[in-house]
């Protein structure tokens, strides 16, 4: 019997799971859609994904491969999985991709969003998806202090320790920091786009720049560890509620 690489597209709320990545006795995102094909079609599958993402963090766009039986129609795939984790998972796009397709290597750069609101406008409905600040952010200010971020560097000093070893040089794209459209300068969404990122990168990035912005750290933090980067150093972290995968580019 021939096999098929499939290519899936689709978004998971992360308040629902321990992590994305498969873990013992832990109900995680890959975890579950794995047990899910399982269940339904009898095969063990084995995600590989453009991104693992923390506990508590979202996907409005995440991307995996799998290789599975040619036998199994792909659009059953698509209806299973929704069906077995509705409200949690949904997929968005099916389609048989390359044999050589890999979601993880392929990935020209990835997105993430982060959102944030002054805590007093958070509903309890909308705890888990935007992070509550202690006052409002000044978008230009703000835009300032994360444009330091922008270019090449080492980003040790920004990133949780990680088992496997991985270069910690990466590369942001571009920031991008703006009010939400539909309810103003109550919502700053900060945008941040990289050709890859380090184990909690992006949530040390925020946390560091909302120290700068509330005059916890000096100004030049962040360059500063930019210039002389160490995995040692004491991180600061923004909470994961606001955070999501937004987009990934092949």
């Amino acid at each position: 019997m021939g096999k098929r690489n499939i290519k899936m597209i689709y978004q998971y709320d992360g308040s629902k799971f321990c992590g994305f990545q498969r873990q013992k006795k832990m109900k995680t995102v890959q975890g579950e859609i794995e047990r899910a094909v399982f269940k339904t079609f009898n095969q063990e599958i084995n995600m590989i994904s453009s991104g693992r993402t923390d506990k508590g963090v979202h996907a409005m766009e995440q991307v995996s491969n799998f290789v599975i039986d040619e036998n199994i129609p792909i659009e059953a795939i698509k209806r299973q999985i929704n069906k077995c984790l509705k409200g949690e998972v949904k997929v968005l796009e099916v389609e048989e991709a390359g044999k050589d397709f890999n979601a993880r290597f392929d990935a020209k750069s990835r997105t993430y969003l982060y959102i944030m609101r002054n805590e007093e406008d958070i509903t309890p409905f909308e705890a888990n998806y935007v992070t509550g600040l202690r006052a409002s952010v000044n978008v230009e200010k703000f835009q300032e202090i994360m444009n330091d971020f922008v270019g090449k560097y080492d980003f040790s000093s920004f990133m949780k320790k990680d088992k496997a070893y991985r270069n910690p040089v990466r590369e942001i794209v571009y920031i991008k920091c703006y009010y939400d459209e539909k309810i103003g300068q109550k919502q700053l969404n900060v945008e941040i786009c990289g050709n890859g990122f380090l184990k909690t990168m992006v949530r040390i990035m925020i946390g560091s720049a909302l120290a700068v912005y509330f005059g916890n750290v000096e100004e030049d933090y962040i360059k500063r560890r930019l210039e002389n980067p160490n995995a040692d150093d004491k991180k600061i972290l923004a909470a994961s509620e606001g955070l999501y995968l937004y987009k990934v580019n092949y």
